[in-house]
């Protein structure tokens, strides 16, 4: 006859197994807690779990509304751009709550941050302030369709708003699901200031497409895509264009 084996727990094993469970337990209802006492909605809660990888430096006193929370660039993702970008003069023509204009800043670049809404500019440059780079950069309160024609610069970043959370629903996302115009508009009207173009989007960005704006130039414009993780988890997806595509641009 077989003989089964029966391993059974020792009684302090099992006491160090709900040791364990309860001190996840109490992180979970900890975490949940602080987070009820920043007053932090129901919306944005599980972008408040990863502030650190939207911000290092978030407990210095990191400023967002609520849509900064979930539309700011991760810090990682952002030096990522800040290091495909020359050293030239970068405009960043959705700058949000400064996410990437605070990293082209760090790495010395002279930018400038526009963006429509006062409020964000006035977080951006808070948030600036505790990188210690505001004087790198120039904040402009303004309407980027409207300014664009004086503007002049080396690098165009584009982040255009994809329309909150809700575009992960979307299977395949289309670029004129992007605001406030679609994103064929919004990149011709970027590549009259320059063809050294950085653009991020959703990771469900319909990627054919994004290989058609290079086609909007004669001759068509060099393009290179790649996918943007943090913590092994896609976030976004990044093309560059022309002089961006190999990182190299060597303006003084």
């Amino acid at each position: 006859m077989e003989k089964k084996m029966m391993i059974s727990e020792s009684p302090r094993t099992s006491r160090r197994i709900k040791k364990r469970k309860l001190a996840n337990v109490c992180v979970k209802t900890y975490k949940k807690r602080k987070s009820r006492e920043e007053r932090v909605s129901p919306l944005i809660e599980k972008y408040w779990f990863q502030r650190y990888h939207l911000f290092s430096r978030y407990d210095e006193g990191i400023k967002m509304d609520e849509e900064g929370w979930y539309s700011v660039t991760p810090e990682e993702i952002a030096i990522r751009h800040a290091q495909r970008s020359g050293n030239g003069i970068v405009i960043d023509c959705f700058a949000g709550v400064g996410g990437n204009a605070i990293q082209f800043a760090r790495m010395c670049y002279s930018v400038v941050a526009i963006d429509i809404d006062p409020q964000k500019i006035e977080f951006a440059i808070n948030n600036a302030k505790i990188y210690g780079v505001e004087d790198y950069i120039d904040f402009i309160v303004g309407d980027f369709f409207q300014l664009a024609p004086s503007l002049k610069g080396d690098m165009v970043f584009l982040a255009p708003p994809w329309g909150g959370p809700s575009y992960k629903s979307i299977e395949k996302f289309t670029l004129d699901s992007l605001e406030p115009r679609d994103g064929f508009t919004i990149f011709q009207v970027a590549q009259a200031i320059t063809p050294n173009i950085i653009m991020f989007l959703p990771r469900n960005v319909d990627l054919q497409q994004v290989e058609e704006l290079s086609w909007l130039s004669s001759p068509p414009l060099e393009v290179e895509i790649e996918e943007n993780y943090v913590q092994r988890n896609v976030k976004g997806v990044t093309a560059y264009f022309s002089g961006a595509v190999c990182g190299q641009l060597g303006w003084s």
